[in-house]
């Protein structure tokens, strides 16, 4: 699972992970929005999986 990590013009760093809509944190580090971007994308696959919706291809690379 691809994580996309990039520096605000505020410092601030914000993670992404492309392959689920709406995996958006921020972290004052690029360690830290890492970290938090891994965890919510493990909530939301887990709430996906949990209620039988689709877990998009990449997004499943994280099980492998």
């Amino acid at each position: 699972m691809r994580v996309e990590i990039e520096r605000e013009e505020d410092g601030r760093w914000i993670g992404e992970v492309p392959a689920l809509p709406g995996v958006i944190v921020y972290g004052a580090t690029a360690e830290e929005a890492r970290s938090k971007a891994e965890a919510l994308a493990f909530r939301v696959i887990a709430d996906r999986l949990e209620h039988g919706e689709p877990v998009p291809p990449e997004a499943r690379k994280v099980f492998a």
